[in-house]
């Protein structure tokens, strides 16, 4: 195991083990292997505006929101925090735990969230989630949550508008990057959470774009036909096509 101590934070992470050099993964390969879809999110510990954060621990049976912004008082992320909190009754519903990050000073964090409040008047009580504080930028490569310009610039490189939803065995489902200059939409967030759980409860379906709960859902092509009355039987639409193919089957029958 390889731990990397930064101010405030511990990273245990897996590396390859090998006695020649030139076959070790680089840090930016490590990170790139480490986010994506279906890798197990590795563990780590750090401080947040609800004190110290052991990853899997806080993260419970819960589906996890990670996301980065690039910095502190600044005025989009100011939005982007604020109507995620607005929005956190939304994910407690589903089960999701919010999580933001960037590499601000933690007094930073607990300053900003202040002004967040303020500026977004609806949201009620405390605020509802953590921000992690990654001075040393050790989560933000690991995550990979750095643009490639400011990558090699550990003084100065500020996280983007990275995104990762994670579901409870700690695996990476569903990840979206935002450049700085553009906020995230929470009920986008919504609606893919809402389609990941759906298609893990049944697995045998998919949503088609523009999905909304409710709406008719795509069955995969590998569910045979004479499958369809068991798993659905409120019934099922087949959509002909010029090709005389059936491979576009929906139901609202879930």
């Amino acid at each position: 195991f390889n731990k990397r101590q930064g101010v405030g934070i511990v990273i245990t992470c897996s590396a390859p083990q090998s006695r020649d050099d030139s076959h070790l993964q680089t840090t930016d390969q490590f990170s790139r292997d480490n986010m994506r879809i279906g890798a197990t999110v590795p563990n780590f510990k750090a401080e947040s505006t609800q004190g110290p954060l052991d990853f899997y621990e806080w993260q419970g049976d819960s589906w996890v929101v990670l996301f980065s912004h690039p910095a502190d008082f600044t005025p989009v992320c100011t939005t982007e925090l604020g109507r995620i909190a607005v929005s956190n009754p939304k994910f407690v519903q589903r089960n999701v735990k919010l999580l933001a990050l960037s590499c601000d000073k933690l007094q930073d964090h607990t300053d900003w969230v202040n002004d967040i409040k303020s500026y977004c008047l609806d949201i009620p009580g405390e605020f509802p989630y953590p921000i992690v504080s990654d001075e040393t930028r050790d989560l933000a490569v690991m995550l990979d949550m750095l643009d490639e310009e400011n990558k090699d610039n550990p003084d100065t490189a500020m996280t983007v508008r990275a995104l990762y939803i994670i579901s409870p065995d700690h695996k990476m489902r569903l990840s979206m990057i935002y450049p700085t200059s553009t906020g995230r939409n929470v009920e986008e967030i919504l609606r893919v959470i809402d389609s990941l759980q759906l298609c893990d409860r049944l697995k045998v379906v998919a949503t088609p774009a523009s999905w909304t709960p409710g709406e008719k859902v795509m069955i995969l092509p590998h569910v045979k036909d004479e499958e369809l009355p068991s798993l659905f039987p409120k019934g099922v639409d087949k959509v002909s096509m010029p090709s005389g193919k059936v491979y576009v089957r929906t139901t609202t029958d879930y």
